[in-house]
Parts: C-alpha cells; sequence; structure tokens
C-alpha cells in the first residue's frame, strides 16, 4: 500500500534577498515523501515550495490539504506514474506529489529517466538581487568571477538611475558576445512608464527583461512586446492559469518573445509542459527557472528540462542560496550547474 507523510523545513538565506516585492530572508518547504509499506528499502521524496506573494497557494490551509492528501494518498488513483487529481488550486502540491512519485519509481535515486546533457552540465545564469548600488556591484563582480557568461538582475526597487549605472558599468567592462544580461522587474514599472524606461535600459544591448509590468494587463502588455526595443519575457503572467486553452489565448494576445517556466507555480512538470508546448507552437522561446527550491527539487526540475534541446541558460543557479539546504551531489562551476558522480544526498531530514 502506498503511504505518505510530510515534513516542513525552513530555508534560511545565506544573504536576504531582494526584489520588487520585498526582502526574502527564509523561504519555508513542505517535502512529501512516499513509499510502499510492502517494500520498504526506498522512498520517493518531493518537494512543494511556496513563495509568499506569488504562489497562488501560499494560503493558511495549505498545510491542512498537504495532510489530507498524504492521510489519504493509498486511495489516489494512478495512472502512467501520475496523481489523476485536479489540482487547479495548489500547483505546489501537484509538483510536490509528482517529484515523489517519479522518484519513488526511481527508487529513490533521484536520477529519474533524463541525465544532464552530454557535457555532464546545464548553463545556467547567476542572479543578482536587489540591493543598494555597493552591494549589487559586489554580486555582478562575484558571478563575474565565478564564470558566468549570462547575468540576471533584479530591477525594480531602487534608484532607476542607480540600476542604469550597474549595467553602464557592465558593458563597460563586457561586451555583448561575452556577457548575456537578463534582467526582472516582477511587474515594478507602471503603464505610463514602462516604454520609456525599457527605451533607456535598450542602450546596455540586453538579452531580454521579464514581466517589465504586472500580470492581467493583457493589452498593456501585448503593446510593450510589440514594441518595445528589448525582447519581453513573461513571467508572473503565467501564474495561475491553469486551462491550455486559456495559455494558448493568452500566449496569442500578448505575442511575449520569450516565457519564464516554473514547474512549482504552474501545476508540476504536466503544466510546465503546456506551456512550452504552446510556446513552441507559436515560436515563443523559453526557459525554465527554480521557485527557489531547497536541491531536491531544484534536481527535479533540472533533469526533468534536460529532456529538450534548449540551450538557453536556465535559472537554475539557486542552491548556493540558503545556509541549511539539502545536501547534495549538485554544484556550480564556471557558469554551469553540474552533478557530481562521487558525491551523495544526505537525507538524514527525511528519516
Amino acid at each position: 500500500m502506498l503511504k505518505a507523510r510530510y515534513f516542513k523545513h525552513t530555508l534560511k538565506f545565506k544573504k536576504p534577498g531582494g526584489t520588487s516585492r520585498g526582502i526574502l530572508v527564509t523561504k519555508d518547504s513542505w517535502f512529501i515523501k512516499l513509499w510502499h509499506t510492502d517494500n520498504l528499502n526506498f522512498a520517493g521524496i518531493g518537494e512543494c515550495s511556496l513563495i509568499e506573494g506569488l504562489s497562488i497557494d501560499a494560503v493558511p490551509e495549505f498545510e491542512l490539504v498537504l495532510q489530507e492528501l498524504c492521510e489519504s494518498i493509498h486511495l489516489l488513483p494512478i495512472t502512467n506514474n501520475r496523481f489523476d487529481l485536479n489540482f487547479l488550486k495548489w500547483p505546489a502540491i501537484a509538483f510536490g506529489l509528482q517529484l515523489a512519485l517519479w522518484d519513488l519509481h526511481d527508487k529513490g535515486r533521484k536520477t529519474f529517466e533524463a541525465q544532464f546533457q552530454k557535457a555532464g552540465a546545464i548553463p545556467i545564469n547567476g542572479l543578482i538581487w536587489m540591493g543598494d548600488k555597493v552591494s549589487m556591484k559586489a554580486q555582478i563582480n562575484a558571478c563575474i568571477s565565478a564564470g558566468f557568461t549570462c547575468i540576471k538582475l533584479k530591477i525594480g526597487a531602487i534608484n532607476f538611475s542607480d540600476e542604469l549605472n550597474l549595467l553602464k558599468f557592465m558593458r563597460k567592462e563586457f561586451r555583448l558576445s561575452d556577457l548575456e544580461i537578463r534582467v526582472d522587474a516582477n511587474g515594478a514599472f507602471s503603464t505610463n512608464e514602462a516604454m520609456e524606461k525599457i527605451k533607456r535600459l535598450s542602450e546596455y544591448q540586453l538579452h531580454s527583461i521579464e514581466q517589465p509590468i504586472k500580470a492581467g494587463l493583457y493589452s498593456e502588455m501585448a503593446q510593450l512586446c510589440l514594441k518595445s526595443p528589448i525582447d519581453i519575457a513573461l513571467d508572473e503572467e503565467l501564474i495561475g492559469p491553469f486551462d491550455k486553452t486559456t495559455k494558448q489565448q493568452i500566449l496569442q494576445e500578448i505575442k511575449p518573445q520569450y516565457i519564464v517556466v516554473k514547474p512549482s507555480l504552474h501545476g508540476g512538470f504536466h503544466g510546465a509542459e503546456d506551456w512550452i508546448e504552446i510556446a513552441e507552437s507559436l515560436g515563443v522561446g523559453w526557459w525554465v527557472t527554480s521557485a527557489l527550491e531547497s536541491n531536491i527539487g531544484l534536481n527535479g526540475i533540472a533533469r526533468w528540462v534536460n529532456k529538450y534541446d534548449n540551450l538557453l541558460p536556465q535559472g537554475l543557479g539557486t542552491g548556493s542560496l540558503y545556509s541549511n539546504n539539502i545536501d547534495s551531489p549538485l554544484f556550480v562551476s564556471n557558469g554551469q550547474l553540474c552533478y557530481s558522480k562521487e558525491d551523495q544526498w544526505d537525507l538524514t531530514l527525511f528519516k
């Protein structure tokens, strides 16, 4: 018989992470452990990652719903290694359960069906959190010293002229061919100022800007995507719609250049795959970003995304953010997410 239990673990940032929605110091995750009572030699582990102010299921009753699911897990139908449940209101639980089931099917080895790319690594972008100009410049230097050739800056919370000066510094030191720069506004620009700010940003040869205005303003975003001198990537815009027809309508109306896919926020891998399938059918580019998961969730996303032939740097460099992460074989080297064959997982927390 299939059994399940969950564990809550509060991840602690080594350094506070600044976004336009506020400063992150800690981040809660709930881990699901699945096992069969007739075989206790291995178990599957998944992660439900919530981000306050972003995840639609970051609500008080979340843990109660998760508890009830664990208690009735043996009653849930499974088809093709997938729970046949409607998780429209609980995308993080859908991701955690699917990851746990995949891991259980793989006898707890966390390799799943796909391995890392033949080169043994996945190209990723370095991440620069919002902060004062001095701290952001220090982060930029650290990322470049670590070998990243693609860097993403969170913008929209400090003085805009300071952000432009940071970009000016980067472009003075590194040409477009040497360093790709992405910026993420997290919806911080007003509709009145967005185009003017984007034009100012375009002076620094940026790859793209994520979510310049808040989600839900479809006609305004469509106009930006049509006229912007910088390619626009939808991020928060993708959170909430779960019906495939609705997803297609959104991308057809807005016509973005890219979308940013986050399985924990889109109802698991199957929901994320819908976005990718639609995007590719419309000629829209995409990359995948973790939703601040621990190494458990990060590993699952990395294994999953590797089945696609996508050479763009992915947003999977979050494993080193926490002081109390789950120790794993994952590591970052020269701007790539790698997997060590010598190191082992430390799953003490789940015993």
